[in-house]
């Protein structure tokens, strides 16, 4: 297994731009749950539900980017080898 990167992980702009998106998640699962209490019809219930996977998919993308740019980089740099096989299982487990 890599060895973890060195602290901080995320910059500054990542990071703010990270929370800001998983907070804006966050109120539309909550507005998934408000929609099933007042029992709105299935198809905007779909709808939104797609729309908060595709919110988190991009939040997936970009920790990933970040994992390739510094946590793998760093790894392979040190001469790391287990660092491969971290990134074969990161890429095939959250790259769908």
């Amino acid at each position: 297994m890599a060895k973890h990167a060195d602290l901080p992980i995320y910059g500054e702009q990542a990071q703010a731009n990270l929370q800001k998106r998983l907070t804006r998640i966050e109120g539309q699962v909550r507005g998934v749950a408000r929609m099933l209490e007042q029992q709105r019809p299935c198809i905007e219930v779909l709808q939104q539900l797609a729309s908060v996977q595709a919110a988190m998919k991009g939040v997936t993308k970009s920790v990933l980017r970040n994992y390739l740019e510094r946590c793998a980089t760093d790894a392979i740099r040190s001469g790391d080898d287990g660092v491969y096989d971290e990134l074969m299982d990161a890429i095939f487990k959250y790259a769908k």
